[in-house]
């Protein structure tokens, strides 16, 4: 997709008075054309340093060309990537908070049909209590069920990639104090009095 595109989408989103469904819609479509540019970005930074990984062959011949192959793949649209991850990033933090109620707007079921959850995974979500745009696009990862999720890490739906990267974000800007304990607070040792 064309920055065209995304910027043409971005103005429908942003008309005064849209439905939360046309809201939740261009959000998903803009988020898919901003991941599918990184996607692009990544193969072709990847491609780059597999031509410097062939070259390791004939080291120490190779040394510069490797290091000029490394160095291109580490700068290539480096500008564009930050930008689109920046821009995702912020989607996704906005999809988290929920802040324009999108979830409550459009109701369980029209949201889940918006985001291409099977029937069978919504009740799922539904018993688990996922039924937030938050629990069913990120924490359940209902978003296009029906489809094969890969394995990758960090792979999903669109929406599943603008909260990823939103929680990226958070986990890197947020000072060290601050972060949470991924293993929970420390809980002080069970002593027991020993009998003879």
């Amino acid at each position: 997709m064309t920055p065209s595109l995304i910027t043409r989408l971005c103005n429908i989103g942003m008309k005064p008075g849209i439905s939360a469904a046309t809201q939740l819609i261009t959000t998903r479509r803009i988020c898919r054309a901003i991941a599918d540019q990184l996607d692009v970005i990544r193969s072709e930074r990847r491609a780059l340093r597999r031509q410097a990984g062939k070259l390791k062959a004939f080291l120490p011949f190779t040394r510069q060309a490797i290091a000029e192959l490394e160095e291109r793949a580490q700068e290539h649209q480096e500008a564009i990537r930050s930008g689109a991850w920046s821009a995702l990033a912020g989607f996704g933090q906005s999809l988290m908070f929920d802040r324009e109620g999108l979830a409550q707007a459009l109701g369980f079921d029209q949201m889940c049909d918006l985001l291409g959850v099977n029937p069978v995974h919504r009740q799922q979500a539904s018993d688990d209590g996922d039924t937030s745009l938050r629990g069913v696009a990120y924490i359940s990862q209902l978003e296009d069920s029906a489809d094969r999720k890969s394995d990758e890490w960090g792979a999903g739906g669109p929406l599943y990639r603008a909260c990823h990267a939103a929680m990226i974000r958070f986990i890197r800007e947020c000072p060290e104090d601050q972060l949470p304990d991924p293993f929970g607070p420390k809980l002080p040792p069970f002593l027991s009095i020993v009998g003879n």
